[in-house]
């Protein structure tokens, strides 16, 4: 897996070693960043505050960092997936700006005041066919995670539906094998 544009664009990045984790290809995170970075709903990436959920390599957080976020946090239970994500930041020198999690994104609570300001683009690529989705979802909102104009990536298998109460779909398409889905607040 590599950085696909922007200021580490072609840079490796270190993934957990197993099959606990399924990164997002090369093709559907390009794909992705180009409808992030054309859409008149999207905000810009340029200074965007960034939450990666089930964050595993970080590759979505990584490659929005590549591209001008100013802050991502890392939402990650597996030890092998932080320690990957860990990596990725020193080989980065991302160090300021970035922060690791350790918590399950579908009982996040209220943001702690630590975190900064909400964020503006949330990423979530939960485990498939779980049930994660929508738990997250709810929890984005009521802890008050998301500033005002944010928005949620949510990848998925292509086979798999969820809940989405309180949010409005942008744009849905496939990536292969999974399906990625655009969402905002209402």
């Amino acid at each position: 897996m590599r950085i696909i544009s922007g200021r580490y664009k072609g840079q490796a990045l270190s993934a957990p070693k197993g099959r606990n984790t399924r990164p997002t290809s090369d093709r559907a995170r390009e794909s992705l960043f180009n409808v992030l970075a054309h859409a008149s709903w999207a905000p810009p990436l340029e200074d965007a505050r960034v939450i990666d959920l089930f964050a595993g390599s970080g590759a979505l957080g990584f490659e929005a960092m590549s591209r001008g976020a100013a802050f991502c946090l890392f939402v990650e239970t597996d030890s092998g997936a932080r320690g990957a994500i860990r990596d990725n930041v020193e080989a980065f020198q991302l160090f300021g700006n970035t922060r690791i999690h350790r918590r399950s994104a579908t009982d996040l609570g209220p943001k702690p005041a630590g975190v900064g300001q909400p964020f503006t683009l949330a990423f979530l690529d939960p485990p498939y066919h779980q049930g994660l989705v929508a738990p997250c979802l709810q929890n984005l909102l009521t802890g008050q995670w998301l500033a005002e104009e944010a928005i949620a990536v949510v990848e998925t298998d292509a086979k798999e539906d969820f809940e989405h109460e309180g949010w409005e779909v942008l744009d849905e398409r496939s990536a292969g094998k999974a399906s990625l889905t655009i969402l905002r607040p209402v």
